[in-house]
């Protein structure tokens, strides 16, 4: 038994493969898209989605997602949106096993692969004349291309579709050819922001064919490809409001590291971990984002985030975290995952919400302090609210989170990285096959159980490596199998590597016990914070259902839900309840005994945080926000007297404030 921090050095020829020399070995491989099952509230959670908006936006948004579109043959929409949704549709068919999504995504794939023409370009080629609500020039625009791709790779990992290769290699003959006429912002700048999306399936293909040609399109991908490691590592976008699109940021984060394995410049490494540095104190807020509404500003509780970029920013996390094997990537996945990304749908998955604030005390038609506005509808939830392409691009969170809950490894084993309850069976050792059970109800409570089963019941034994995560945050961890306690040195933000004879129904239970912690924000703004978890303000929630003005529904939907609340919000926290010798006694932790099979509700909320608040009486309301006020103060007198407040995970809540002011009562 051994401890890491950086995953393992291949030893041994891997049951699955990973990078193809030159490229830099991955750390983590990613497993066949169907091996991962959720289970427990994640199943419910994906169960949701295919009852929602993800299984049915073809008859939801019929204009973009319907037979119009021009990704099936249409004269409609012919950008981003259609791939956007196949994105998110087709790995949550295939890790359901759907046989009705499965047959929703089928012709999508058909018409791609029929559209491809002798020079290699596929996809939609004509722009037509403007239509209100969709997208119809720039037809041969690079950067819808670059979803696609991602759709046809995830096919074909579900599928082993041979088609799939050919295609792909002619394409990207294509783009060889083509690039140094039209580059990747020929037509419009998202596709030299969003390169590296390209260059990700460039390589993906590259280890399936070994076609050099593809390492040389590589080079050329990343040159014309908007400098995130330059901007990352030497220039002051981060520090500067305004400066970067929110959702590019989330999608361009990953591109150093992804060109990372071709160069194989430590620089590239340490660029974004830079950047992450540096947005902690300028833009970052505490779900693990940014403020950007849609440009970026500076990390004021009350700025929008944009749904889109917590999906996209989830995303380049897991691609990030396959490459290094760095826990901090697996951390901050957790927690965009479980607190930024429940919050901005309903809970039926039926509605999505453009902007969501972390300190957000109503969802209302009001022209809020966001540098890019769509009327007053930005913070509403509602099918098409804010801007449409959230609508098509949240799909792909949750599947691709469940996606990443389990890798390969290069060492013939298997890793749990991320934690939620599912099933997976995969190849280990020389070619097993086994299937582990990951029983749990993390991130609400501590402690992941892993029961490892043979489908061949001929087999008594397996010798393989189980790689288990121990989060930063985690300062006293604990390892059991079979009741037993592993001696393991078990550090913070390390990998633990248990490498043992496993038998059919061993257990693993690994403990991760979570203290109350404090960090600061805008301001010196508080956050109480959990594990994985931010905790905020519990506030009642009076949703009701509005009918949108005939002129207004074609840009944004025929309906929208606004949420309010008769519940007081105006709350400091006292800076000596802050101190570390008083959080355990100021901060009390209570428990419901059942879980819901939906947790991410106001009623369900499975925790709750007991402690002390100071009224604010002179912090009020301001065009639907929370107004202005000073975060930190030593000495005020704006304070009335404690009162018991009551706080839930932020992923449970609508209205909140979870950024308090502190206050020296």
């Amino acid at each position: 038994m051994g401890s890491h921090s950086q995953g393992n050095k291949p030893e041994l020829s891997p049951n699955y493969p990973g990078n193809r020399a030159p490229l830099a070995s991955k750390t983590y491989i990613e497993l066949p898209v169907g091996t991962i099952r959720p289970q427990g509230w994640l199943k419910e959670q994906l169960n949701r989605m295919r009852t929602g908006m993800t299984g049915h936006l073809d008859s939801i948004y019929p204009q973009v997602a319907g037979q119009r579109n021009g990704w099936l043959g249409g004269d409609g929409d012919v950008w981003e949106r259609g791939p956007y949704w196949i994105d998110g549709l087709l790995p949550l068919a295939y890790i359901m096993n759907d046989a009705e999504l499965k047959k929703k995504v089928q012709p999508w794939i058909e018409w791609t692969l029929q559209s491809q023409k002798p020079n290699g370009y596929f996809g939609p080629d004509t722009d037509r004349e403007p239509e209100e609500g969709l997208q119809r020039n720039n037809a041969h625009d690079w950067w819808p291309k670059m979803v696609m791709l991602k759709v046809m790779q995830q096919y074909y990992s579900a599928t082993g579709d041979k088609r799939i290769i050919p295609f792909m290699t002619n394409y990207f003959n294509y783009q060889l050819k083509e690039l140094p006429n039209h580059p990747l912002g020929n037509w419009t700048f998202w596709g030299e922001q969003r390169g590296g999306d390209n260059l990700m399936m460039v390589y993906w293909l590259y280890n399936i064919t070994g076609d050099p040609f593809l390492l040389e399109l590589g080079e050329l991908i990343h040159e014309q490809t908007f400098n995130w490691t330059d901007v990352f590592l030497n220039q002051d976008h981060l520090s500067r409001q305004h400066s970067l699109h929110c959702v590019n940021l989330g999608q361009g984060f990953k591109e150093p590291v992804i060109y990372f394995q071709q160069n194989q410049n430590p620089e590239q490494l340490e660029a974004v971990k830079k950047a992450v540095r540096d947005m902690r104190n300028t833009i970052g807020l505490p779900i693990g984002l940014w403020a950007g509404d849609e440009l970026l500003r500076f990390g004021n509780p009350v700025q929008g985030s944009e749904l889109c970029t917590a999906v996209e920013m989830m995303y380049s996390l897991e691609s990030i975290l396959q490459v290094t094997g760095d826990v901090q990537w697996a951390d901050h996945l957790e927690k965009i995952a479980y607190n930024a990304l429940p919050t901005q749908t309903s809970d039926d998955f039926g509605a999505r919400q453009y902007y969501q604030q972390v300190n957000q005390v109503k969802v209302s038609r009001d022209m809020r302090n966001f540098v890019t506005p769509h009327h007053d509808t930005d913070n509403l939830f509602g099918e098409l609210t804010g801007y449409p392409c959230c609508t098509s691009n949240m799909h792909q969170g949750w599947p691709k989170f469940t996606q990443n809950l389990w890798y390969a490894t290069n060492d013939k084993g298997i890793a749990a990285l991320i934690y939620a309850p599912s099933e997976v069976s995969a190849k280990v050792g020389n070619g097993k096959l086994i299937t582990v059970k990951e029983s749990t109800q993390y991130p609400f409570e501590e402690a992941i159980t892993f029961t490892f089963e043979f489908p061949d019941k001929k087999e008594e034994d397996v010798k393989f490596p189980f790689h288990l995560r121990i989060p930063q945050w985690c300062k006293n961890p604990a390892i059991t199998i079979n009741g037993e306690e592993v001696m393991l040195e078990t550090r913070q933000g390390e990998i633990a590597r248990i490498n043992r004879t496993w038998k059919n129904n061993d257990k693993v239970v690994l403990r991760l016990p979570m203290e109350v912690s404090i960090s600061r924000w805008y301001d010196g703004g508080a956050a109480v914070e959990r594990g994985p978890l931010l905790y905020a303000l519990k506030m009642n929630e009076n949703w009701q259902k509005k009918t949108t003005e005939p002129h207004e529904t074609k840009r944004y939907g025929k309906w929208y839900y606004q949420v309010t609340s008769n519940s007081p919000w105006n709350y400091a926290l006292p800076i000596s309840n802050l101190r570390k010798e008083n959080i355990d006694k100021a901060f009390i932790v209570e428990r419901k005994n059942r879980i819901s099979d939906y947790p991410w509700t106001l009623q369900g909320a499975p925790l709750a945080i007991r402690t002390k608040g100071l009224r604010l009486p002179g912090w009020k309301e301001y065009n639907g926000s929370a107004g202005p006020v000073p975060y930190f103060t030593q000495q005020g007198e704006d304070v009335g007297d404690e009162e018991n407040i009551e706080l839930i995970p932020y992923g449970c809540s609508t209205l909140r404030i979870a950024v308090f002011p502190v206050r020296n009562k």
